[in-house]
């Protein structure tokens, strides 16, 4: 049986950049791998070659777990790599390469703990259903959005789900936090136009659509977006205060962030919305003022405060500029504190006693937001013993990304435990 690193080697070597040529191989790489341990994979395509794999691992309950995870992977520069971004080379105690950490070696740990689990005979305690998904890297219409709709019954019975971005640890002193995600900020990527009168650059603008949206961006940019404490992230703060021994300030929580370093990470882009002009396009020459100009605007709003975010945008934008949206998905949000997050923590604290598992909100989004669409409770608990050099934020989409082979043993030991 291939080892952990050495699925997670496997899966890097395909190319699967999103935008590409797909995640079919890959798909077909963990459709193999599972029809070998006696499952019986369904393989489908939203398009050609954007290819989903789902299979359910039956077990002793029918109150099924969802782990689910994406093949695909943002792109890579090589020559701005120290390794090849696609070679999967394991040197130095790492898996090195794209989607090492987002989100190739979660998927290697999923499919390693259910292939030992079938090798030794070992049911689980209740079914579980993977999916290994297209598409998460962008809006996830070819893969988790196509999957909910076109093939909802193959999540019957599934209640809870985990997936990526959480369960790693981050070290404070003594301790090793685990922040697990009950919840992530909506998403809002707009597209902003702008409207205008073309004419000739020499002469006095009319109505110049450019500077118009240039002066609604720059008070998107601009503005103090106020804390917002959610209650999983008051209880994250409560947690980290009695963790490091010393209290947070609420009302000066960015220098709080700044202070207390790997740490204040979890919780610096979670207390307030937030906007960022991405993208602009406008004109084709010079010396011709453009009849319109675009923009794109990555926005993000925390569980609750979806109303409140947008009725903000709009009065920063003002009546010039028309909005339409890119993508547009809720902010979901588990239950906590719950049963099924003490059962998350358990299995941490089992394989390492100096685990403190905190709640935690994701600044970004996942494949949970579809999934909560058909009432599926999402967690972020993909377990992850990290060294204290790593700087896994960072290596979300950024350059060398790599993995331990140690802390992929021990998510693979974590998730064993979870299951049975």
């Amino acid at each position: 049986m291939k080892s952990v690193a050495e699925i997670c080697s496997d899966l890097i070597r395909f190319d699967t950049t999103n935008p590409g040529s797909g995640e079919r191989p890959a798909a077909e790489y963990v459709a193999t791998l599972l029809s070998e341990a006696g499952l019986e994979p369904e393989v489908f395509e939203s398009a050609p070659r954007r290819t989903t794999v789902v299979a359910r691992l039956e077990g002793d309950s029918p109150d099924a777990l969802l782990i689910h995870g994406h093949l695909d992977v943002v792109p890579a520069e090589p020559a701005e790599w120290r390794t090849h971004p696609f070679s999967g080379e394991i040197d130095d105690g790492c898996v090195h390469g794209r989607g090492a950490v987002d989100m190739k070696g979660s998927c290697a740990m999923t499919l390693a703990t259910v292939l030992g689990l079938r090798a030794r005979g070992v049911r689980p305690k209740r079914d579980v259903v993977l999916a290994f998904l297209a598409d998460e890297e962008a809006t996830g219409d070819y893969g988790s959005r196509h999957a909910v709709t076109a093939h909802r019954e193959l999540f019957d019975g599934v209640t809870q789900a985990i997936s990526e971005s959480g369960g790693f640890s981050v070290v404070s002193g003594e301790h090793r936090v685990y922040p697990v995600a009950v919840g992530e900020r909506g998403t809002a990527w707009m597209k902003l136009t702008a409207h205008g009168v073309a004419g000739h650059g020499s002469r006095p603008a009319v109505d110049n659509p450019v500077a118009t949206l240039a002066h609604a961006l720059s008070r998107v940019a601009a503005h103090p977006w106020p804390v917002r404490l959610t209650p999983s992230v008051a209880a994250l703060l409560r947690s980290l205060s009695e963790i490091t021994g010393t209290p947070i300030d609420l009302d000066r929580l960015d220098e709080e962030a700044a202070r207390l370093g790997a740490l204040g990470h979890l919780f610096q882009s979670q207390i307030r919305n937030s906007a960022n002009p991405t993208m602009l396009r406008a004109g084709y020459k010079v010396n011709v003022v453009p009849s319109t100009a675009e923009a794109h605007v990555d926005g993000r709003y925390l569980p609750g405060l979806r109303e409140e975010f947008l009725e903000t945008i709009d009065e920063l934008l003002g009546p010039k500029i028309v909005r339409e949206f890119v993508n547009l998905e809720d902010a979901p949000a588990a239950p906590y504190p719950s049963a099924f997050f003490d059962e998350l923590a358990g299995s941490l604290v089992a394989e390492d006693p100096l685990a403190r598992p905190v709640p935690y909100v994701m600044s970004g989004g996942t494949d949970a937001k579809s999934f909560a669409g058909i009432g599926i409770e999402g967690y972020g608990f993909a377990p992850l013993m990290l060294r204290p050099d790593l700087d896994y934020f960072g290596m979300f989409h950024g350059k060398d990304e790599r993995v331990p082979v140690e802390g992929l043993e021990f998510g693979t030991r974590v998730l064993t435990r979870l299951l049975t």
